[in-house]
């Protein structure tokens, strides 16, 4: 399964992504909006939006390049491990 996060701390880059490889998911994250969106995210199965650290426009683009491929979306006001563990076991478990 391929995770896509969106937002996070940036500090915890490399924790998010050893959580994922824990549930067996290849994970991308991208915590800051550099550029496009259009490129970098691909084509996920589950798309992760923490919402209290990235911005509205960055949703916006996030959600406008995903339409039509229908990956499950998890939205979570925290960018913690426990916010992230319990979206895991959700959709991967």
């Amino acid at each position: 399964m391929s995770v896509v996060i969106l937002g996070g701390n940036e500090c915890m880059v490399r924790q998010y992504k050893d959580l994922c490889k824990e549930y067996q998911c290849s994970a991308k994250v991208i915590s800051k909006m550099t550029g496009t969106l259009k490129n970098r995210l691909g084509s996920p199965d589950l798309l992760v939006m923490f919402t209290d650290t990235i911005s509205h426009k960055m949703v916006k683009c996030a959600l406008s390049e995903i339409k039509g491929q229908n990956p499950a979306i998890a939205r979570s006001k925290s960018s913690s491990m426990a916010a992230l563990r319990n979206i895991l076991e959700t959709h991967a478990g």
